[in-house]
C-alpha cells in the first residue's frame, strides 16, 4: 500500500485523540518535521483567542518551551506565525516572520527570540479553513535542528502538497473525537445530566430517570456550568457539544 494511504486509513480508524496524534507526529517525521503544535479553538472573539482553558493544544516539544510559550505568561498569544493565521488560511513558511520583522510588535519579538534560544527556527504554518464563525486551527510544523529554512522550503515544494492534505485530514478527525481543553473534566453523572437536558428532560425527569432527587440533579448542572466556565446550562450543552463530550444518554 502507498505509504500515504496506509496513514491515511490509520488516522481514519484512530479513536482517540493521543493515538491519532502519535501518528501523526512519526509522520511528520518522516518529512523532516520532529516537533508539532496543534491549536484548536471554537471561542475566539473579534479581538482574542479566547480563553486559554478552552483551547485544545497538542504539541510534542519539549515540556519546557510549552511552559514558556502557551502556559506561564500564553506569550503564544503574540506569536507571529499566529498572527498570521488568524487572517489567513493556507500553509506559509517562516520565511514569513523575517519579511514581516519590522511589523512585529513586542510581544511578537520576544517570542522570536524564545524560538531561537530553543531551535525552534524553520518551519511551516498551516492554517485551516474556519468550521464556524468563531473557530479557529492551525498546525505549526518546526523542522529538525540543522535544517535552514530555504532547506525546508525546498522540502516543501517537493512534498507540501502532500504534507498539507495530511494534516487537513488529522484536523478533521481531530474534529470528529472527544476534545479535552484544560478545563476541569466532568463527571460521568455530570455529563449524563447534560445529555437528558438537552433532549429536553426537565430536571424533576431526570431525577425520576436517574434515581435521585432534583436538588442533586441541580447540583450536578451547577457544578458543570463551573467547570465549563458558563453562566447557564444551555451555554454549557453548547459548549461541551463542539467539544464533542456529549451524546445521547441512551448511547
Amino acid at each position: 500500500m502507498d505509504p500515504t494511504l496506509d496513514y491515511m486509513a490509520r488516522i481514519c480508524h484512530c479513536t482517540s485523540i493521543a493515538e491519532l496524534w502519535d501518528i501523526h507526529c512519526e509522520a511528520m517525521n518522516e518529512f523532516g518535521f520532529d516537533r508539532l503544535v496543534y491549536g484548536c479553538t471554537h471561542f475566539t472573539t473579534p479581538t482574542s483567542l479566547g480563553p486559554r482553558e478552552d483551547t485544545l493544544i497538542l504539541s510534542s516539544h519539549p515540556p519546557e518551551y510549552v511552559k514558556l510559550l502557551y502556559t506561564d505568561d500564553e506569550l503564544y498569544r503574540h506569536s507571529p506565525m499566529i498572527e498570521w493565521a488568524s487572517k489567513n488560511s493556507g500553509a506559509c513558511s517562516w520565511s514569513w516572520v523575517r519579511e514581516n520583522i519590522d511589523k512585529l510588535s513586542e510581544g511578537g519579538l520576544k517570542v522570536r527570540d524564545i524560538n531561537r534560544q530553543m531551535n525552534v527556527t524553520a518551519g511551516y504554518t498551516i492554517s485551516f479553513p474556519e468550521s464556524a464563525k468563531r473557530a479557529r486551527a492551525l498546525m505549526a510544523l518546526t523542522a529538525r535542528n540543522g535544517l535552514t529554512q530555504d532547506e525546508v522550503d525546498q522540502i516543501w515544494e517537493e512534498h507540501g502538497k502532500r504534507i498539507e492534505t495530511m494534516n487537513h485530514v488529522v484536523h478533521l478527525k481531530i474534529m470528529s473525537l472527544p476534545q479535552q481543553t484544560d478545563r476541569a473534566k466532568l463527571s460521568a453523572r455530570q455529563r449524563e445530566v447534560l445529555e437528558w437536558v438537552g433532549i429536553g428532560k426537565t430536571n424533576q425527569d431526570i431525577a425520576t430517570i436517574i434515581g435521585v432527587s432534583a436538588a442533586t440533579v441541580e447540583k450536578h448542572l451547577r457544578i458543570a456550568r463551573s467547570k465549563l466556565g458558563v453562566d447557564t446550562t444551555a451555554q454549557a450543552i453548547l459548549k461541551i457539544s463542539y467539544l464533542n463530550q456529549i451524546r445521547s444518554p441512551h448511547g
